[in-house]
């Protein structure tokens, strides 16, 4: 084992976790030959094989759960090294390792840039990932900030609420509820519904959102996309719940409404979450002070024409949802 190496202990270590090739390649930005290549020769450094393959699915071998648990030693020696060097560096010589569910992929690049802008020499390790993938990064200590709508409950984290999230009700821009004023859910119950998938952000807020009135919907078709849902959408196969944050260039181009339904939007929050006992380094503690003071500024998204929220409203909603997060905490 004397030549093995540190990428292929972490390459190693991402197919373990994830129990995938693809995913780990998709994960660490390489292709997935890349990626086999990489086990190949840990494997032959081992002398044993770290993984079998049954039926569909990979499995680690009892040398690969002996192998996972060294290497993740391993790993979290070198970023505890890393972490001290950081501290020499300050914030300009850091870098950034921030990961974020794939809502927040339509406004977090621009945030990213701005803070870029304030700080030169920042370099950024940022990661669009589902929740599981998400909370999983957090658990493994793979992130040092993650960006979340929902807190874990089950982790010890911290959890700061920095930018208001409101969920909308969308239509094909020609409905015949489009432009309609208060329409009750009542009403929505009888339209086809395109929704996220089940244990998605976006499909927990649509089951907070409805309450009660969830089991009265047609849910037509559950997709991961969000792209693929705005498309089906437009194409008129359904409404949709979604994330203001990314039907923006839709309502834009006029090609999504908003609908004006009773108890919408429905404000959530972002959140910047990072493990209690984690020592940030001084360019993530930064980049949270940056979140927290001057972001939900720069990403509040306009819900446009016929979302039945005027500014009033809105700020109701946050001021609401901000003292409610508050007590929950």
């Amino acid at each position: 084992m004397k030549n093995a190496t540190l990428r292929q202990l972490k390459v190693f270590e991402a197919v373990a976790r994830n129990l995938s090739f693809s995913r780990a390649a998709e994960e660490l930005h390489l292709t997935q030959p890349a990626v086999s290549t990489q086990v190949k020769k840990l494997e032959e450094h081992a002398g044993l094989p770290l993984f079998e393959q049954l039926g569909k699915k990979i499995h680690l071998t009892p040398a690969g759960v002996e192998m996972l648990h060294s290497s993740r030693v391993i790993i979290a020696q070198f970023q505890q090294v890393e972490e001290t060097m950081t501290q020499f560096k300050g914030v300009s010589g850091g870098t950034l390792n921030v990961a974020v569910i794939s809502a927040g992929d339509y406004f977090f690049p621009k945030l990213l840039v701005q803070f870029a802008g304030l700080h030169p020499g920042v370099a950024l390790n940022f990661n669009v990932v589902n929740r599981e993938q998400l909370l999983q990064q957090l658990a493994d200590n793979v992130t040092d900030l993650a960006i979340m709508v929902r807190p874990p409950l089950d982790l010890d984290t911290v959890n700061e609420p920095f930018a208001p999230h409101p969920y909308v009700i969308v239509a094909p821009a020609g409905h015949p509820l489009a432009g309609r004023k208060r329409i009750p859910v009542s009403r929505l119950a009888r339209e086809p519904f395109v929704a996220r998938e089940t244990g998605s952000d976006t499909w927990n807020s649509m089951l907070e959102a409805f309450g009660s009135h969830m089991a009265e919907l047609n849910i037509a078709m559950k997709i991961r996309s969000t792209e693929t849902i705005k498309q089906a959408v437009i194409a008129g196969m359904g409404v949709s719940f979604l994330s203001a944050h990314t039907i923006v260039r839709e309502l834009q181009s006029r090609s999504l409404a908003v609908l004006d339904v009773q108890g919408f939007p429905m404000m959530a929050h972002w959140y910047v979450v990072h493990r209690r006992h984690k020592r940030l380094p001084p360019v993530a503690q930064a980049f949270r002070q940056f979140l927290l003071e001057d972001s939900a500024a720069l990403i509040e998204p306009t819900l446009g024409p016929g979302s039945g929220s005027d500014s009033r409203t809105q700020k109701t909603q946050k001021q609401s949802g901000t003292r409610k997060k508050e007590e929950e905490r």
